[in-house]
């Protein structure tokens, strides 16, 4: 077994899991797995840089984490940035300040390979199941982008596009430096139209009317799991492969759009960080449930992050992903 420590630092949030690991064996022991909301993408989408303020946030973060792995012995580390550093013309001030705090290089991986690893690490555990019908369609929606994966036992086809829950709350929903509440119907459309439009660019790739079982990965799925599941806390062990009809989340993203910031932050498993951004994440995964005709979907709280752990224990041997467009 090897001890590694797996970062993946995205749009909204950065987050660590510290496991043991055998890839011969496929032996996984989860010791410590957290999660802080630091808003990294902020205003990216709009400045195309990183603010100030947003990398001491990130940086402060590292610094805990740093001080958890050396207490726990960790062996390899690897450090994964997704959509807002690919984005950012000043990512360079990211790069640098991770790795004088945690002593590794932050990999700014491509689309391609963000889906590589939420793919493995949403799937790994499955293998054998058959009350699951292959191909699987892992949707990881996160603060900047979403990833669209289709495979069975390995990727057939990926997609990142330019859609996630901080993106079109700040592209649609912030006026005056405010977020609407609750959003008016015209800028839920312009989301919706935003959305649909990204789907039509994945679709090029990953033939989406082939998925036969919609796997949702990340805090937008697992909050609206956990809403739909009634949980007064977040309870991972209780939404690890919740199965959450299609009706439900139609409902919930309903009462989403239509909430006040009190209304949604007073639900008890809500996140303070997500109070703004959910709306629009339910939003994304409702649309895609409807345009691929999922009946339900199957949410995992193993993602990117294990995908990750899973390449730290090969001896940091860089992993062979497919070419998907960022």
């Amino acid at each position: 077994m090897k001890r590694v420590g797996a970062i993946d630092c995205g749009t909204n949030s950065i987050r660590l899991l510290v496991a043991d690991l055998d890839p011969a064996t496929g032996a996984f022991e989860d010791l410590h797995r957290t999660m802080e909301i630091v808003r990294l993408g902020q205003d990216v989408d709009r400045t195309g840089r990183l603010a100030p303020e947003a990398l001491e946030r990130t940086f402060a973060a590292c610094r805990r984490y740093e001080r958890v792995m050396a207490d726990l012995g960790v062996e390899s580390v690897r450090f994964m940035a997704t959509s807002a550093s690919r984005d950012a013309d000043n990512r360079e001030d990211f790069v640098r300040g991770v790795r004088d705090i945690l002593g590794v290089d932050p990999e700014v991986i491509t689309g391609g390979q963000e889906a590589e690893f939420s793919f493995t690490g949403a799937t790994k555990e499955l293998t054998g199941r058959d009350d699951l019908a292959r191909p699987y369609l892992v949707v990881d929606i996160g603060g900047g982008s979403t990833e669209l994966v289709l495979g069975a036992d390995t990727v057939q086809a990926a997609r990142s596009v330019d859609i996630g829950c901080v993106r079109m709350t700040e592209r649609h929903l912030v006026q005056d430096g405010k977020v609407t509440d609750p959003p008016a119907p015209e800028q839920i459309a312009a989301i919706k139209a935003d959305i649909e439009a990204a789907l039509d660019l994945a679709g090029q790739t990953v033939p989406l009317d082939r998925a036969r079982t919609l796997i949702g990965l990340a805090g937008s799925v697992t909050t609206v799991a956990a809403i739909a599941l009634g949980l007064e806390k977040y309870d991972s062990a209780a939404i690890h492969h919740a199965r959450i009809p299609l009706a439900t989340v139609r409902e919930i993203t309903t009462r989403l759009l239509t909430s006040t910031h009190a209304e949604r932050a007073a639900i008890p498993c809500m996140h303070p960080g997500r109070v703004d951004v959910i709306a629009s994440g339910a939003l994304i995964l409702l649309t895609l449930m409807e345009r691929t005709g999922a009946e339900e979907v199957l949410v995992s709280e193993h993602d990117i992050l294990d995908g990750i752990a899973w390449h730290a224990a090969l001896d940091d041997e860089q992993p062979d992903t497919p070419e998907a467009d960022a």
